[in-house]
């Protein structure tokens, strides 16, 4: 027996030994044979089996995650009891551990699966529409995860062939014989050198694996702490494992908590979500006080393991070391296996305090609501029947229309339509209909491309634009593959710059330029020794590109575009597809009246645009994202709104790798947060800084006129037009430009601002002063909000242009509501917060969060009045603010940022006029016209202040702005 050889063992090393370690050794004997004959005594063989040499550990017990509620006592975030699927490594070293361990994964995973449940997908590598695996992270964070994967303690210490590590090079090494042994050896009496990565296995399979094998590697380091491999399963999962539990070596079902959201799609941006810690983030929070400070010793705060779960965005991360609680412990006997075979010494877990926000539940709900429903009146507005839309020279971007076939195309170029299930068994009728027309038209296409690279050589100039956006897309392919080598280009050489700038080479030209200069890395392209001179990497370049084309769904999704254009696919199929694939959940009515052919398709589109079967997020097209951040006049943070966002639940705990890939791909960008992260140019809302800047150096006094003649002509050769030319304001003074967002007066402050003593004009002054006001209303730094929130930017160039709120400016949404609410309250700048308090769990306060007075802005009562009536004489110009039942003053703004896209839409406002309460910036990105943003607004202080019912407020459905469409901010 094996206990028998270590008593052996024991005995014989007394031999040599002195008397005293002689005696020792003999007395530990003698216990060892006296605890086994009591074990074979008392409890039987099995124990005798477990029994071995034990080793003392110290195990932690995961404490309670306290709660997160908002302002009013609405739990947001809270804890959930559930069932998880574990993995102990309880495999012996050796040939077959690999095959042994992945075989009983691969059960797991296929009873986990069946039951509709699904495994952890934390690895930082998904499966991205193409197929292909893709990395999750970027820059540092991908340079420590390849760090870890090779096992370099420091980033520099990766070799250069690591650091370009692609994600099949990683795959394919941790799938490797000597790694996870995923795949199979072709020859058994050398499984080594005939073992082939990944044979046997599909690439979901693969990487489902991987994600469970590398979460067992972080703790190899102790085996008897098992490895989530499921969270949350149903009881079906639990049922059928416990079954099939004496195939399943080391797999067990654990009751634990995992973190939960309520109302998630409204608050994930704020909130965030948890997750496994990783090996940056174990460092940085061992060494981080409460306050989320680095310790100032070297010696930890806490006691992280790789084990735990922690905040990984949001006010879960910012609040981590609050919330995480303390751990208790046990200390248990583990057996040369890792198995547990005792445990004593309790020790208590303490649950984690609780976080109160500022932020109002209903409010923060209601506004998303409005946010959605606006966007989709402005796409219902601005949709026509017409296939094409080239805007003549000179139409102004309020006036921009979006064709109807754009909109069918974003069905397919936002994955809406599911391009992979029209090639499926299960596909219906009609995506067999379009499926057999893509064949034909990826038939045409890649026939042509093959002409064109072998025959016709045509200059790119000279091609149709369907084939210049296909040529274009190629080249970025071949960059992204690796196979041009980019960043070895000459940039500067005459054929580079006639292909790149020039248009006037063909691609087969710039090909073989490439070729020539050996610029193409001929082991991207499978290119074997055989094959040496230039004409035959060029076949095998063609042959390259034909490939992957038509494995492409990104390329292909730019076929579906033309396909549409040419009446090649109908509006109908689109529909049909969208129901058969049920990509929109509609009555049985509807679709009786769609098939019945009652409604066109373009009319049957706009319905379920109005009722929101489709929303302006899925089909991304402008304007497809909203931001509004509300405010009371100390700095709380009552709504703090973001659209579209994503369901935080789906990347708690263990990350939906499917979910993941697909928001990752979503051409709306539902994980960026446009209230905090988005910085567009403020527009005419800046103006209040100017008119402050101007009133305080004396530029002017409150009564000073400024006469507009539609555009400003103080530089010679250089014309600077009011948005009113060929009108004109006449008259102004500061309240009136203001009012009517004269640009001219303003293009007048910026002018004098920038002159010296002498009178003379100088940029660097004109700045100075308009930066020193901005960052008067916080707009020189980030307003202090607890989540990720992107810097301001203040303009460093054209001081007259800067003035009007363009030049460089860029903010936030969160930026311009501290701005405007400094406004409101006569120059008083709070820090804003999202976090009124913590708590302990028994409630007892552990700290307050009161905002911070930031500075005042000291200006005379009399040019504040004179801002506030400029603002109030805004909103009452605007007919939909007409009987409101609070009296709002405000600011509307556009900013162009591209000559293609529509306008972006802002208003900043605060209410009541007499006496503000709260302070409201809005954004529409890509909105085209300001009033649209006023608009939306408008409907945010009828749901505050009561001033209708909620559900006449929020209806669920398009709700068409009735903006007057002016120009004139």
């Amino acid at each position: 027996m094996h206990n028998r050889r270590i008593q052996d063992n024991f005995i014989n090393s007394i031999t040599g030994r002195t008397l005293v370690m002689g005696i020792v050794l003999l007395i530990v004997a003698v216990v060892l044979i006296g605890r086994i004959f009591f074990l074979q005594i008392v409890h039987g063989k099995e124990a005798l089996d477990n029994f071995t040499l034990s080793i003392q550990k110290e195990r932690d017990i995961g404490s309670t995650r306290g709660k997160i509620f908002d302002r009013n006592g609405y739990v947001l975030a809270y804890n959930q009891l559930a069932y998880n699927v574990t993995m102990e490594d309880l495999y012996e070293s050796g040939r077959t551990r690999n095959i042994e361990l992945n075989d009983t994964l691969m059960k797991t995973i296929a009873i986990i699966e069946k039951n509709g449940d699904r495994t952890i997908g934390d690895f930082p590598i998904i499966i991205n529409e193409d197929n292909e695996f893709e990395y999750t992270l970027t820059d540092s964070k991908l340079k420590r995860f390849l760090a870890d994967i090779y096992g370099r303690k420091k980033v520099s210490d990766l070799k250069y062939e690591e650091q370009m590590s692609t994600p099949d090079d990683v795959m394919n090494y941790l799938c490797g014989y000597n790694k996870f042994g995923i795949g199979e050896s072709t020859d058994p009496d050398n499984p080594r050198d005939s073992f082939v990565v990944g044979k046997g296995y599909t690439k979901r399979e693969i990487l489902k694996l991987v994600n469970i094998r590398y979460a067992m590697s972080l703790n190899s380091y102790k085996k008897y702490i098992p490895t989530v491999v499921a969270t949350d399963v149903g009881e079906k999962t639990v049922a059928t494992l416990m079954e099939n539990s004496d195939e399943l070596l080391g797999v067990a079902i654990e009751e634990n908590n995992i973190r939960k959201y309520n109302d998630s799609i409204y608050f994930s941006q704020i909130i965030g979500y948890t997750g496994k810690i990783s090996e940056e983030e174990l460092v940085t929070f061992n060494n981080m006080d409460r306050e989320g400070e680095l310790a100032e010793t070297e010696k930890p705060r806490n006691d992280y393991v790789l084990t735990d779960m922690v905040g990984k965005a949001g006010i879960e991360q910012t609040m981590e070391t609050y919330l995480q609680g303390v751990k208790g412990s046990e200390t248990v006997y583990v057996n040369n296996l890792g198995k547990v075979i005792e445990s004593k010494k309790l020790v208590d877990p303490q649950a984690g305090n609780d976080v109160y926000l500022t932020i109002d539940r209903d409010l923060q709900m209601a506004v998303y609501n409005i946010l959605e429903q606006k966007l989709a009146g402005i796409l219902v507005s601005k949709i026509q029947n017409v296939k094409e839309y080239n805007p003549p020279e000179g139409t102004a971007a309020s006036k921009y229309i979006i064709p109807i076939t754009d909109v069918y195309f974003a069905l397919f170029n936002n994955n809406i339509i599911n391009i992979n299930h029209l090639s499926s068994k299960s596909a219906k009728e009609t995506e067999k209909e379009i499926y057999e027309a893509f064949l034909d038209k990826q038939g045409r296409v890649c026939n042509e491309i093959t002409a064109e690279l072998t025959e016709k050589k045509t200059p790119y100039e000279d091609l149709a634009n369907e084939y210049q956006i296909y040529e274009s897309f190629i080249v970025s392919m071949l960059i992204e593959n690796g196979v041009i080598k980019d960043s070895e280009i000459d940039k500067n050489d005459e054929t580079y710059i006639a292909w790149r700038t020039e248009e006037t080479i063909s691609l087969s030209e710039y090909i073989d330029f490439l070729i020539g200069r050996n610029w193409i890395d001929v082991t991207k392209i499978d290119l074997d020794s055989q094959y040496s001179d230039s004409s035959e990497v060029y076949g095998r370049i063609c042959e390259y590109i034909t490939d992957h084309l038509k494995k492409s769904n990104s390329f292909s999704r730019k076929m579906y575009k033309y396909m549409i254009r040419d009446g090649e696919i109908n509006g109908n199929q689109i529909i049909a597809t969208l129901l058969e694939q049920e990509a929109i959940s509609i009555t049985d009515e509807e679709q009786k009246r769609f098939y019945a052919g009652t409604m066109t398709s373009y009319s049957f589109m706009l319905y379920l645009i109005e009722n929101l079967y489709i929303t302006p997020a899925q089909l991304a097209l402008d304007p497809y994202s909203a931001s509004s951040v509300i405010t009371d006049m100390k700095g709380n943070v009552l709504a703090l709104v973001t659209y579209p966002s994503y369901d935080n639940n789906r990347l708690a705990n263990s990350i939906d790798a499917e979910y993941y890939a697909k928001l990752q791909s979503d051409l709306s960008r539902p994980l960026w947060n446009y209230a905090t992260q988005q910085k567009t140019a403020p527009g005419s809302t800046f103006k209040m800084v100017s008119a402050s800047a101007a009133l305080c150096e004396n530029m002017i006094n409150t009564s000073s006129v400024v006469s507009c003649k539609g555009y400003f002509d103080r530089f010679q050769n250089e014309q600077y037009k009011c948005w009113i030319y060929p009108g004109s304001h006449g008259s102004l003074n500061v309240s009136g430009a203001i009012e009517n967002s004269c640009n001219s007066f303003f293009y007048e402050m910026g002018y004098k601002l920038s002159l010296d003593e002498n009178g003379t004009y100088k940029d660097e002054l004109g700045l100075e002063k308009l930066a020193e006001y901005a960052d008067m209303y916080g707009l020189s730094e980030s307003t202090g909000v607890e989540i990720e929130e992107s810097e301001p930017e203040i303009s460093d160039e054209y001081p007259v242009l800067s003035a009007i709120g363009q030049g460089t400016n860029n903010y936030t949404t969160a930026g311009l509501a501290r701005y405007v609410m400094t406004v409101a309250n006569n120059g008083s700048c709070y820090n804003l917060s999202l976090l009124d308090k913590v708590t302990d769990s028994s409630d007892n306060l552990i700290k307050d969060y009161t905002p911070k007075l930031r500075n005042v802005v000291d200006m005379p009562s009399a040019y504040w009045n004179a801002i506030h009536t400029g603002m109030r004489r805004v909103v009452l110009k605007k007919a939909y603010y007409t009987n409101l039942g609070v009296n709002v003053a405000g600011k509307t703004g556009t900013a162009q940022e591209n000559k293609n896209r529509a306008n972006h839409a802002l208003f900043v406002s605060y209410a009541p006029y007499e006496n503000p309460e709260i302070a409201v910036a809005s954004r529409i990105a890509f909105g085209y016209s300001s009033d649209f943003a006023a608009n939306m607004t408008r409907d945010i202080y009828k749901y505050y202040f009561h001033l209708e019912n909620a559900d006449e407020i929020v209806t669920g459905t398009a709700e068409i702005p009735d903006a007057e469409m002016s120009a004139g901010d």
